[in-house]
């Protein structure tokens, strides 16, 4: 779908999530359908049918000509002086013999707010269940028919700014003592080592120690005299 008919509503402003402040225009689309119009041949004005749900409204198409005093801002003659029916009267539109024209261009009386405008590059910035958000203003009055068309994709959208309420819950479960590792297992304190399990063993070294010294020098000992025992046994066979 390319196209959509909606009615404007309102003009705001929203905040996006940049913190950039940008002005809105509501435009309800919750199923507005055009079912009728009326011509001025046939009816003697002009109106466009809108049917909303079960709620149907016609806007009237005002063929005006305001005055110069509504469409160019003019501030019209005195009301004293002699001048009755002159208050809201453009005065005087040029010269005589010289130019003997009206210059184009002249701010005069005619028919004003009947033209079609168009805006182009408006963004859909937001999208609810009644109307949908452009990022812009849109011409026009409240409750005016608005023609809505797709020209394209923005590839640098930014996203409206959504307040979010965050409620506090309170735990009531008491924290346990004993924490709980990710894989499940209970992680308790360690026991107190004594200091028996302290100790640790004395390091072996490649010296002898006392004992084994003691041993060899008996061995040492014993051998000189069984030596010795021996050659007097020998000397006494001798003689």
């Amino acid at each position: 779908m390319q196209s959509l008919i909606g009615i404007k509503q309102d003009q705001g402003q929203k905040f996006l999530e940049n913190g950039k402040r940008i002005p809105v225009t509501y435009v309800n689309v919750s199923g507005v359908k055009l079912v009728g119009t009326k011509t001025i041949d046939k009816d003697h004005y002009s109106s466009l049918i809108v049917e909303m749900g079960k709620k149907r409204r016609e806007l009237r198409i005002h063929d005006e000509s305001p005055t110069t005093v509504k469409r160019h801002g003019f501030h019209g003659g005195p009301r004293t002086h002699g001048q009755s029916d002159r208050e809201r009267a453009p005065g005087s539109i040029g010269q005589t013999t010289t130019p003997g024209r009206v210059y184009k261009g002249k701010k005069m009386a005619g028919r004003m707010g009947n033209a079609q405008t168009s805006i182009r590059n408006l963004e859909v910035i937001d999208v609810t269940d009644e109307a949908l958000l452009l990022k812009g203003l849109v011409p026009g009055g409240k409750k005016s028919l608005v023609l809505i068309k797709k020209i394209g994709e923005n590839k640098k959208f930014v996203p409206l700014w959504k307040e979010t309420e965050e409620v506090a819950e309170e735990s009531q479960e008491q924290p346990s003592e004993v924490s709980v590792s990710s894989q499940g297992e209970t992680d308790q304190s360690p026991e107190p080592v004594t200091t028996e399990e302290r100790q640790e063993p004395a390091p072996q070294s490649d010296q002898p120690t006392t004992q084994d010294m003691t041993a060899d020098q008996a061995k040492n000992e014993g051998k000189p005299s069984e030596a010795r025992s021996g050659s007097a046994r020998e000397d006494t066979n001798a003689s």
